[in-house]
C-alpha cells in the first residue's frame, strides 16, 4: 500500500465578478444572466450563490427570480478551488520498464493516478515530474467548472480530467486498484501509445478476488455503463445514456466463498470491471463502492462464514490488479510485454483461500 498522510480538501477560494448591464438589456432571470456571462457556471451553482446571498443588484440582496434591467450594476460571489500547481516530488517509483520515449510503473494501491480535489499532490503524476527530473511547482491554467452538468459534486472534478493536469498519462487507474500504468515520457510519443487505446491493439489482463462461484468458467459480461440515477459518484449498468462496455473473465481458481478471475477489458468505460462483476452478483472483494465489502457467502457453514469474514478484514481496499500488459512501441515498433506480481495484501488473501479450494 502506498501510505501519505490524510490530506483535507482544499480550501476554495472566493470569486467576485462584476457586470454592467447594457442600456438596451432585456428583462431576464438573474440567475439566467449570470449562468450565461460566467464561464463554465452552471445554473445550480449561480442559484446556491444568490440562496446564499452572495448575489447583489445596485447593492440589495436579490432572489433568483429578480429580473435583470438596463444599466443594472450586478455583484457576484462565487467558491472555486485555488490554481493547480504540479508539484513535483520525490516519491519511489516500480519501474518494471523505461527507454527514452516511455515506462511502465508499478503502481502501488492508495496512490491517486493524478491530482483530484481531495489529493492535489502525492499522486503518480508528482513521482513521474520528480523522476523526469522536473524540481519546480507547474502551474496548471484550467476552468474549474462544467457548463454540461448541474451537479456540484461532479462539476468540481471534472476539472482534473484536462490533460495538463495529467502530463504523460495514457491511462488511469483508480486510487486503490493496483498495477501497471503506461506512461509517455515525450510528446511525440503520446498520441501514438492512445490510439492505441482507441484502436484496440493494447492487450491488458487484470487480476481481481470476486465473491462467489460464477456460472461459467470463461464467459462475458456486457452492458451500458454510465453514472448511476442513485448516486452521482457510482457507475452502474443503465438502459438508456451509458456507454457501451464489454468485459471478458476466464476464471483460474474457484474456492469455497470466492473465485480468482483473470480479466480483459475490450472497453475502457471507468470503473468497468467492479461495475461489471457487482451488476452480475459477484462484486470485487473488498470493494466499499461496489457491495464487496459486505459478507456475501458463506452464511451456511461456520468454517465458510469464517473464511470470508477473515478474507473480509484483510481487504483494505478493491482487490483488483492490473497485472499485465502488452503494446506497440511508438517509435520501434517493437510488440513490448510487461508483466508484473500480484501485490502483499492479494496474496495473502488468495493464501487463506487456497486452503478451501472448491472441489
Amino acid at each position: 500500500m502506498f501510505e501519505k498522510e490524510e490530506r483535507p480538501y482544499p480550501e476554495k477560494i472566493e470569486q467576485i465578478l462584476t457586470f454592467t448591464t447594457p442600456k438596451k438589456q432585456k428583462l431576464e432571470r438573474v440567475d439566467a444572466f449570470l449562468t450565461r456571462q460566467i464561464l463554465n457556471a452552471s445554473r445550480n451553482k449561480v442559484q446556491t450563490a444568490i440562496s446564499n446571498g452572495d448575489v447583489t443588484i445596485n447593492g440589495k440582496v436579490v432572489k433568483a427570480s429578480r429580473k435583470v434591467q438596463p444599466n443594472d450594476e450586478i455583484v457576484c460571489r462565487m467558491l472555486k478551488f485555488p490554481p493547480i500547481k504540479l508539484i513535483p516530488q520525490d516519491i519511489p517509483l516500480e519501474i518494471l520498464y523505461e527507454d527514452d520515449d516511455l515506462l511502465v510503473v508499478n503502481k502501488p494501491w492508495g496512490m491517486c493516478t493524478h491530482p483530484g480535489v481531495g489529493n492535489r499532490d502525492q499522486t503518480l503524476v508528482n513521482a513521474m515530474l520528480y523522476h523526469l527530473g522536473a524540481r519546480e511547482a507547474i502551474d496548471v491554467d484550467v476552468d474549474d467548472e462544467d457548463e454540461d452538468s448541474d451537479d456540484n459534486n461532479v462539476n468540481d472534478e471534472l476539472v482534473y480530467l484536462s490533460e495538463a493536469v495529467r502530463p504523460g498519462i495514457v491511462h488511469r487507474l483508480d486510487k486503490d486498484t493496483s498495477g501497471l500504468l503506461l506512461v509517455s515520457k515525450k510528446d511525440s510519443a503520446m498520441p501514438i501509445l492512445q490510439s492505441q487505446f482507441v484502436d484496440k491493439t493494447i492487450s491488458r489482463y487484470y487480476y481481481a478476488i470476486v465473491w462467489g462461484k460464477l456460472k461459467d468458467w470463461v464467459g462475458t459480461y456486457e452492458g451500458d455503463i454510465g453514472r448511476s440515477t442513485r448516486d452521482r459518484k457510482k457507475f452502474a449498468v443503465i438502459k438508456q445514456g451509458g456507454k457501451h462496455a464489454i468485459t471478458d473473465y476466464e476464471v483460474l481458481e474457484e474456492y469455497s466463498v470466492a473465485s480468482l478471475v483473470k480479466i480483459k477489458l475490450r472497453t475502457g468505460r471507468t470503473h468497468q470491471i467492479r461495475v461489471h462483476f457487482s451488476h452480475n452478483n459477484h462484486p470485487v472483494m473488498g470493494d466499499t463502492f461496489y457491495g464487496g465489502d459486505k459478507l456475501l457467502f458463506g452464511y451456511n457453514s461456520k468454517v465458510r462464514r469464517d473464511l470470508a469474514e477473515k478474507c473480509l478484514k484483510l481487504s483494505k481496499r478493491q482487490i483488483l490488479h492490473a497485472k499485465e500488459i502488452s503494446f506497440r512501441h511508438p517509435v520501434s515498433g517493437e510488440m513490448i510485454r510487461v508483466e508484473s506480481e500480484l501485490p502483499a495484501d492479494f496474496q495473502e488473501i488468495l493464501g487463506e483461500l487456497r486452503k478451501h479450494i472448491s472441489k
